[in-house]
């Protein structure tokens, strides 16, 4: 392992995290609300330590092996997560709450612990969507995106931070013009978020702001009702359009805009799969409200509580705490599954819940006539033995991962709606679950936040970066 070769590009990536305390400044001065020592502080303290790592590391051989990439991306992570704490700790939060705001925040689950997000300053109001917004793609990625300006080769880092089948393929030869590539179009996407939301009749800083964490999947909202704030049908549309887009592979968006192939959307297996999904639980959910009796469940809060929780958003626009559990909680089951691969969105993610189902229908068919030859296949492509193994050994990791976090928060004295949910939400990067965790999380105790936080980290990296570098083989020489 290249210690001094990992100080060298952590130092760098914290570096330009500490660039990030720019915007709330700016946004302190144009607002004036008293609230430049929250970030200004932070911004010499965050740069100076990575100044100083920089120097002291500076014309180190960079070279980069994968074991070196899985550490630098968890590490990373941690440290940004406690760096991004320090604002919500000097504006008079506790440790942990800082820490779990902050971790919500860069992992895009959107789980908070303000109970009365309204009294904030705007300059922290923006900075939580900010966070948002630069864990949505990953600061990997944009790292890589100026690595070579820094002589830098970032292949490592890349192939261990994108998720699902985006981890194994580039869009194009050169992997920091694939990192190029997904910001612009994640920024293009955000400012087109943005410009229709301030048609729709948000102000400026309302429109930037929901903009930021509408693109990036994470749910955090400058309003204690979130989009519900609004009550405004066409900026609840936006939302959902811009919500669907981002839960979709940012290959697909690639190939469209990059080569002209609009046609992928129609013929990938994996959205149609997702689509499939939201339908199918949109109709579930309105049909369980139909027998229910329950007619003050419009189809409006249903179509748009179903789109965030099944793309692992988490906005809202109506109290679902009064809702039929079995609705809610069919919901947060659609959140299980999330969005689609190479997207921003969390979950299982759709490809792999595609997979297995369509293993397991291959496994019956060869129970009902042993001398068949069955294919995996999903859509017109085969699929490899070993792949669908790979991914019912992930999926296993996923459930014992979620039994023992469980049991976790259990035992820190929640109930079993609560504690389900809340590993759930935050496990899968979606943010509000059931029962206390419903609002927000500022009630539950701080072992269970902390805990919590753990789950967000782990389904940010997808459990196996996380896991991997927790065993004693990884460490061994």
């Amino acid at each position: 392992m290249n210690l001094k070769a990992i100080i060298n590009l952590f130092s760098i990536l914290v570096l330009l995290f500490s660039l990030s305390y720019v915007f709330p400044i700016v946004v302190s001065l144009v607002f004036n609300d008293n609230s430049l020592y929250l970030f200004l502080p932070t911004f010499i303290f965050v740069g100076a330590l990575g100044l100083i790592g920089f120097f002291f590391t500076k014309g180190v051989q960079r070279d980069l092996s994968a074991k070196d990439g899985f550490v630098i991306i968890v590490m990373f992570w941690l440290v940004l997560s406690l760096a991004g704490s320090i604002p919500f700790y000097l504006s008079g939060m506790n440790p942990i709450d800082s820490f779990f705001e902050s971790m919500s925040g860069i992992t895009t689950t959107g789980a908070t612990v303000i109970s009365n997000i309204e009294t904030l300053p705007e300059s922290l109001k923006f900075y939580r969507q900010l966070l948002q917004w630069m864990g949505g793609m990953g600061l990997i990625v944009l790292a890589i995106a100026v690595m070579p300006l820094l002589g830098i080769g970032g292949g490592q880092l890349f192939k261990t931070d994108i998720p699902g089948a985006m981890g194994e393929q580039r869009l194009t030869p050169r992997i920091q013009e694939t990192a190029k590539a997904l910001w612009s179009i994640y920024f293009g996407l955000t400012i087109l978020c943005a410009i229709f939301y301030a048609i729709a009749g948000m102000s400026f800083f309302d429109a930037v702001s929901h903009a930021m964490s509408t693109v990036s999947i994470g749910g955090f909202s400058t309003y204690n009702n979130s989009i519900g704030h609004f009550n405004n049908l066409t900026i609840e549309i936006i939302c959902m359009v811009f919500m669907l887009l981002s839960a979709m592979s940012f290959a697909l968006h690639y190939f469209s805009i990059y080569k002209s192939k609009s046609l992928k959307y129609f013929y990938d297996p994996e959205l149609k799969f997702f689509v499939s999904i939201l339908l199918i639980i949109f109709i579930l959910a309105f049909s369980i409200n139909i027998l229910s009796g329950q007619s003050n469940l419009s189809l409006r809060e249903l179509a748009f509580h179903t789109v965030s929780t099944v793309t692992t958003t988490g906005f809202g626009v109506s109290d679902t705490s009064t809702w039929s559990f079995s609705i809610s909680f069919l919901l947060l089951i659609g959140a299980f599954v999330g969005a689609c691969s190479g997207s921003v969105g969390g979950g299982v993610k759709s490809w792999r819940v595609m997979i297995m189902l369509n293993h397991a229908y291959s496994n019956i068919v060869k129970m009902i006539h042993p001398n068949s030859v069955v294919t995996l296949k999903v859509g017109t492509k085969s699929v490899d033995d070993n792949v669908a193994t790979s991914v019912w050994g992930f999926f296993s990791i996923y459930v014992i991962s979620f039994v023992i976090l469980l049991l976790a928060v259990l035992i820190s004295g929640l109930d079993l709606e609560t504690a389900f949910s809340s590993v759930g939400a935050c496990l899968n990067n979606l943010g509000p679950g059931l029962g206390t965790v419903s609002d927000n999380y500022s009630e539950i105790n701080s072992f269970a936040k902390g805990v919590l936080a753990f789950s967000m980290l782990l389904g940010r990296l997808e459990i196996f970066t996380l896991l991997i570098i927790l065993t004693p083989m990884f460490w061994a020489k």
